[in-house]
């Protein structure tokens, strides 16, 4: 059972992606609102134009009016997420483990320490070189490939042909039919080996983004699978006259002239797969991190000239710990086997269930097309898990336990961060109200620029009217700055900013929405340039356009009842209150904004505690008292994970009773 686990396993986070697919056309999603409505149109365009049918219109009408729908929906797809990261500890195992099994074969006293210490070498190895990057030795993944899917069909066309050429005739799903009518309940128990034949499949799909579906078609129809499928024939016409190497049978199945150069591609070869899972591994986190579905991590990127090529420490030396962990505890590759099995086809089941709602919802097929779409691919797959959850007491709870605790980890900080986006958005201070604090605290104007950052994307963020109400000033020019990350792959490079005036322009207070997808790559050392370019232009585009200063009151004129518009207009209220800053230049144009720059930028940020009210429930207690705050305090620091220079930084504290 080798030659299947080391196809390439480039998995990616499917399940995420039909779901946030889910949540851009529909309200059948959790997501907090700012990831949702403030998008430019462009991006949330379904790309068909047909009208929405009557099954569409009630499974979203369902969903938006049930709360509870939505909760199992998104831990569903967390379920499907947290299994493919489980995966990340079972395939470099299994594929390590599994290879290096062939040395008993040529030396048989060795013992089953020696190869399992061979086997948590190469672990170490591969866990080690994942901080350099695969840039200088990626081109060599292909040719090790491409030579291993030549030596197994190689290998076994060798063996239909010596051993017994009427195995071909397996192809009939006549024998298929027959094997369980024969074997019954001992056949259905053996689907769950086989389903290790189709791990490795849906890489094709996911594969999608970097090759075209017809090269795809071509390299897996003309090569992959008639390789494999003569690797399998080849090992049962071996079997067919040995049938007292079934344990052994795919390496006592090579000839032995070439048994260690097979050996020794088939060792490279499982450091191939190994490597695309653990990269595919890096890739989801970061993705459920730009979600806010994951604590925050750091992501180094090794290479600067292809797309994605991340490596996050902390989720690299947790994976190798647990590999080992895993290595030692089995020291088996039967029972990690089914473990791995259960994992596999798990995901492949939500994708299927996913997709019926997609079919429905977002293509607006007919109800009856995604109904036949489930029953071929659901129940097939409802089969081979059936068969992998009857193996659960031999190794299959290793992904239930482990996709469990990742499901937890997810759920509670998801949990937590919406919570804590809730309270700030219930506690923002208007901007009348914010503007009604300057004569009754005395605000002054210090010199350079301020960049507030928050979640809040309109008003004033609770942080930031909590600091000047106990240290009334705050700068020049001040700019509150949101980031977003919105339910589409990538944004635009031209589209991520977007500037906006808050209040009276001579108060020279403005607001930047910057907007990433959960794919894109975020260069935070350069932000502070972009953002005084960005500025720039907005001020130049607003003076080359002839627009006056926006139509207020005189700062002395400010009324109590008057609703300050994120454009600069105000609507007027009933009664008048004073209002002045103590600054003497009223009107802020470029000169001004450079002057600023030189005088010094400063980042503001919460340092936010995170409690539960004394009259919450006992879980919620320990979900954010407990396992919450653990997250917190243990991931990196926003500042941090902002890349903000820790010489400029302010950080405000406040205590959030959720």
């Amino acid at each position: 059972m080798t030659k299947e686990k080391v196809l390439t396993l480039n998995y990616l986070s499917g399940t995420f992606a039909l779901y946030s697919l889910l949540c851009r056309f529909s309200k059948m999603g959790l997501f907090y609102p700012s990831q949702m409505g403030h998008a430019h149109p462009s991006f949330y365009e379904s790309g068909t134009s047909k009208k929405e049918t009557k099954c569409s219109l009630a499974i979203k009408e369902f969903f938006e009016k049930h709360r509870y729908s939505r909760v199992v929906l998104l831990l569903v797809v967390l379920l499907g997420t947290s299994m493919v990261i489980g995966d990340g500890i079972l395939t470099p195992t299994m594929s390590v483990l599994s290879a290096v099994s062939g040395l008993k074969i040529k030396i048989p006293h060795l013992n089953e320490y020696c190869t399992v210490s061979v086997a948590c070498v190469i672990l170490l190895v591969i866990f080690s070189l994942q901080k350099y990057g695969t840039s200088r030795v990626g081109f060599l993944f292909a040719p090790i490939l491409v030579a291993w899917l030549f030596c197994v069909g190689g290998v076994g066309l060798y063996n239909i042909i010596h051993w017994n050429p009427g195995v071909i005739r397996a192809v009939s799903p006549y024998y298929a039919y027959k094997f369980f009518k024969v074997t019954g309940k001992v056949g259905w128990h053996s689907l769950g080996g086989i389903v290790l034949c189709i791990t490795g499949a849906e890489a094709m799909f996911a594969d999608l983004g970097h090759f075209s579906q017809l090269s795809l078609r071509i390299a897996f129809a003309g090569f992959v699978y008639p390789c494999l499928v003569l690797a399998y024939m080849g090992e049962a016409a071996y079997l067919s006259e040995h049938r007292e190497d079934l344990q052994s049978s795919f390496y006592k199945a090579i000839p032995e002239p070439i048994f260690w150069p097979i050996f020794v591609i088939a060792t490279l070869a499982t450091v191939v797969a190994s490597q695309a899972i653990i990269s595919a591994t890096f890739s989801i986190i970061s993705q459920c991190r730009a979600l806010k579905c994951f604590p925050r991590v750091r992501i180094v990127h090794t290479s600067d000239d292809i797309y994605g090529r991340i490596y996050i420490p902390e989720a690299n030396w947790t994976l190798m710990v647990l590999c080992l962990a895993v290595v030692l505890g089995f020291r088996d590759t039967d029972k990690i086997g089914n473990a791995y099995g259960l994992a596999v086809i798990s995901v492949m089941f939500v994708t299927t269930c996913l997709m019926f709602l997609i079919i429905v919802t977002v293509w607006r097929r007919n109800v009856v097309v995604a109904i036949i779409f489930v029953l071929a691919f659901g129940s097939i797959e409802l089969f081979y898990m059936s068969a992998c959850l009857a193996k659960i007491h031999q190794g299959g709870w290793v992904p239930l336990v482990s996709s469990f605790v990742i499901l937890c980890l997810m759920s509670v900080w998801k949990y937590g961060t919406v919570k804590k986006l809730a309270f700030e958005h219930q506690n923002k201070v208007s901007l009348e109200r914010f503007f009604t604090l300057g004569p009754s605290l005395g605000v002054l104007r210090v010199p350079g620029i301020g960049l507030i950052y928050s979640n809040v994307t309109s008003g004033v963020p609770p942080m930031f009217a909590h600091f000047v109400t106990n240290f009334p000033a705050f700068h020049q020019v001040l700019i509150f700055v949101t980031i977003e990350t919105l339910l589409v792959p990538t944004v635009p490079v031209n589209e991520r900013l977007e500037i906006g005036g808050v209040g009276p322009q001579e108060l020279r207070i403005l607001r930047c929405t910057v907007r990433y997808g959960y794919k894109d790559i975020r260069d935070t050392y350069d932000f502070e340039s972009k953002l005084i370019e960005e500025v720039v232009e907005f001020l130049q585009r607003k003076a080359n356009d002839g627009e006056a200063p926006t139509p207020s009151p005189p700062l002395n004129h400010m009324t109590n009842g008057d609703r300050v518009s994120e454009g600069g207009g105000i609507a007027l209220g009933r009664r008048t209150r004073r209002v002045r800053f103590r600054d003497p230049e009223p009107n802020g144009d470029v000169e001004k904004l450079m002057e600023a720059r030189k005088a010094g930028v400063a980042y503001m940020i919460g340092n936010t505690c995170v409690v539960a009210r004394e009259e919450s429930s006992y879980i919620k207690k320990i979900a954010i008292n407990l396992i919450y705050r653990f997250l917190r305090q243990n991931c990196r620091r926003p500042a941090v994970a902002l890349g903000i220079p820790h010489t400029s930084l302010i950080e405000v504290g406040m205590v959030y009773y959720i």
